[in-house]
């Protein structure tokens, strides 16, 4: 997160930093040509009155003489030019006036000389542009011009001197983003510090332990306020959970000796009755509490396995050798084969409550419920470790493999089987809690072959 922060931050600085530095480079550059230009177009302009005198006169000697000392003096030349745009005087050979003259944009800049107008001066000179400075003076007056003067000045010191006011403004702006970076990196962490928290309290949180809270005390106000704001939350939450989880407990066991004594004086009427209908009815009733007692001992059950909080990793092997034995002592009861296909050592998270105990449940129903002949066993190693119980029984069509896992549903195959409904919907939800998950399949083939019975897959995470 404080990666992202910063990547985000700093080149948003850098951006605003050039917004700024262009435009003010583009202003020392054009500042420092226009300083540039004046100074040449005073001595343009002064060399153009000596040549109106000169041409007026005859007498160009002392106008050649002038053009040659300033060409020696500041290494710029100057030429004098017909209205044929034929060189008239010149202050050297006149290389780099001949390379002037023979661009196509002078032509243009000569046309409005010979015309009386003073070409346009330039915008910039910017450093990567090698091209000299021209300036042409006309020499005369309005109708009266007689010739032109071409000045032609390198641009070398001029973009020299460009490019150190911008190495000067480049380390101007470095100073501020130096800062800038020195002071995002704790800036940010101070900031980011009490999200980190709060994202590892929430992970707690996510992963059963509601005793966890977020720091109220470190970084901004507002993330304050958050952390504020989301303990209340949680005791919200663990409050309600308490409750919920008290009352359960409390009304289950404030009911079993109401219950249990009600069953005593049901079945203690069993002498008054008289008659097949009433022994029949006493029969019902003492079922009846029969599974009421039950449904509260599986509520009981349920509260104890929800109040465990995390799932803790577990050896599969050690889970399996300690009910293996005892699940085939049932099975046996009931004439179940019960097999198992595990590799060794795989290591896995349980859920919370135990891995053992969502496989009692799960083998339990698969030898009450199914009305098979055989219980398999499956292990499929992987990232996720799946898990799979299947028996070769009456199964479940879609629509009930998907009611199954919704609790005290029962299918209308096992009403008269001792069942609450809730086993497999709180193995649903402790197999979630542990990051995993839990769906039902078909099972193993009928060995009428007329259908398959029913498979429980549970897929939970591997263990380092």
């Amino acid at each position: 997160m404080l990666r992202r922060l910063l990547i985000i931050l700093l080149p948003l600085a850098f951006v605003l930093v050039a917004a700024l530095g262009v435009p003010l480079g583009t202003v020392v550059a054009q500042q420092r040509t226009q300083e540039v230009y004046v100074d040449r177009l005073n001595d343009v302009g002064r060399f153009a009155s000596l040549g109106d005198s000169a041409l007026d006169t005859g007498r160009a000697e002392a106008l050649r003489m002038e053009l040659e000392r300033y060409e020696d003096l500041y290494g710029i030349p100057v030429a004098l030019l017909d209205p044929s745009s034929d060189v008239v005087l010149s202050s050297g050979p006149g290389h780099e006036i001949d390379d002037a003259l023979a661009r196509p944009a002078m032509r243009e800049v000569l046309s409005d000389a010979l015309a009386g107008f003073r070409p346009e001066p330039p915008t910039a000179v910017w450093p990567w542009e090698d091209d000299p400075l021209v300036l042409a003076e006309p020499v005369g007056r309005d109708s009266e011009v007689v010739g032109v003067v071409v000045l032609v000045s390198p641009t070398d010191g001029l973009r020299s001197a460009i490019l150190a006011n911008w190495g000067w403004l480049t380390l101007l702006g470095l100073v501020p983003l130096t800062g800038l970076v020195a002071v995002s990196w704790p800036v940010s962490r101070w900031v980011l510090r009490p999200v980190r928290r709060l994202d590892a309290a929430t992970a707690k949180i996510a992963d059963g332990d509601l005793s966890v809270r977020a720091d109220e005390v470190g970084g901004p106000p507002e993330l304050r306020s958050l952390a504020a704001s989301f303990n209340a939350m949680v005791d919200v939450v663990e409050r309600s959970l308490h409750r919920q989880r008290a009352f359960v407990s409390d009304a289950s066991h404030q009911l079993r000796n109401p219950l249990a004594s009600l069953r005593l004086a049901v079945e203690n009427l069993a002498p008054f009755l008289d008659g097949p209908a009433a022994r029949e009815a006493h029969e019902d009733a003492v079922e009846e509490a029969k599974a009421m007692n039950r449904m509260l001992n599986a509520l009981l059950a349920a509260t104890r396995l929800e109040s465990f909080s995390s799932a803790e990793p577990v050896d599969l092997d050690s889970v399996l050798g300690t009910r293996l034995d005892r699940w085939r002592v049932l099975a046996d009861e009931r004439g179940i084969d019960v097999r198992t296909h595990v590799p060794e050592g795989l290591r896995l998270l349980e859920p919370p409550g135990g891995l053992g105990s969502v496989l009692d449940e799960l083998m339990s129903n698969a030898m009450r419920l199914s009305g098979g002949e055989r219980v398999v066993l499956r292990a499929r190693p992987g990232d996720m470790v799946e898990l799979v119980v299947g028996d070769d029984g009456v199964g479940l069509d879609g629509e009930e493999r998907t009611n199954a896992l919704r609790r005290f549903w029962r299918s209308p195959k096992h009403q008269n089987v001792v069942g609450t409904g809730l086993g497999l919907a709180i193995c649903a939800e402790l197999v979630q809690a542990a990051g995993g998950e839990l769906h039902l399949e078909p099972g193993l083939p009928r060995a009428h072959g007329d259908g398959y019975g029913l498979a429980v897959v549970i897929r939970l995470p591997k263990a380092a």
